[in-house]
């Protein structure tokens, strides 16, 4: 049986795309028993009004000021009570089947706490969703890097970012380090086993911590690239450049020091902290976000 699903998508000023993300929700979940909370972290474009005219399977909760992601997820986590919970983007939108697809992958594996879809650009394009554990050189191999885009087929390029994964015949998905934030299904008793999401973190990051977690607590992270979800990158996060710009350096550093290198005495901590100093302020004077940075790429 297809397990019952709530949908927790935090919006901040994501404008016309919250409308298409939630109507992809009427349209591709026909066949699922859900419901949806859509969290406005202060939006001052309007667009959280358009939750209300969604019919009761959608809730508003609206905030004063922007609580952050991980912050936001985690309230509507404990608001909803599907035995799964579907993180998804306002500026995502479920393409057919998706969702069943996803479902189908929990129950095969019991001990799978997150599924990934591929998520894809508006033109088809893969975002490169499914990752391996940041490290020092993923500041040098990440999705969007130069060095990435100069050698894709580079080891540590592949590594950090999987685009095309090495499925074996017969499969149809493959166990990852971790999968985006941006569109994931997560097992809600394995959520809430692992505390949600770390609120240090206000956004960026997050979703790479949560799933390392799970992982060290014995649970398993697949990718199941034949769903496919579509996703406009960074709406919400062009407007506020500064804000996001610095939000990822720091969730960077804080991923590193608390996974790589957790000893204050540890030099590459100190080192990794200095590189993503300069990266910031070079980030902040070019003013690019790092999701307009990726939808360049």
């Amino acid at each position: 049986m297809t397990p019952t699903l709530s949908v927790v998508i935090v919006n901040y000023n994501a404008g016309a795309y919250l409308q298409r993300c939630l109507q992809s929700l009427v349209a591709h979940l026909g066949s699922v028993e859900w419901d949806a909370i859509v969290l406005d972290n202060g939006s001052r474009d309007g667009s959280e009004a358009v939750a209300e005219a969604m019919g009761p399977r959608v809730r508003l909760v609206r905030h004063t000021e922007n609580l952050g992601f991980g912050r936001a997820v985690n309230q509507g986590v404990s608001a909803t009570s599907g035995r799964v919970v579907l993180l998804l983007n306002p500026d995502g939108c479920l393409r057919p089947g998706a969702v069943e697809q996803l479902c189908e992958e929990l129950e095969a594996h019991p001990d799978c706490a997150v599924v990934g879809p591929a998520v894809v650009d508006e033109d088809g394009g893969i975002q490169g969703s499914a990752r391996g554990d940041p490290d020092m050189l993923t500041g040098f191999f990440g999705r969007s890097t130069w060095l990435t885009r100069r050698f894709p087929n580079a080891a540590w390029a592949r590594r950090n970012v999987m685009t095309t994964p090495a499925l074996a015949i017969g499969e149809s998905s493959v166990d990852v380090d971790w999968v985006s934030g941006s569109c994931m299904l997560v097992r809600r008793d394995a959520f809430v086993q692992a505390g949600g999401f770390d609120q240090r973190y206000f956004m960026y990051w997050e979703d790479a911590d949560l799933c390392r977690r799970l992982r060290t607590a014995g649970w398993r992270i697949r990718y199941r690239p034949d769903a496919r979800v579509e996703h406009a990158v960074g709406q919400s996060s062009r407007q506020a450049k500064a804000l996001s710009i610095r939000a990822f350096h720091r969730s960077a550093y804080l991923y590193y020091a608390t996974h790589v290198a957790p000893s204050p005495l540890n030099p590459r901590r100190w080192l990794a902290y200095g590189l993503l100093r300069v990266r910031c302020l070079w980030r902040l004077s070019r003013g690019l976000s790092p999701a307009a940075k990726r939808s360049r790429a």
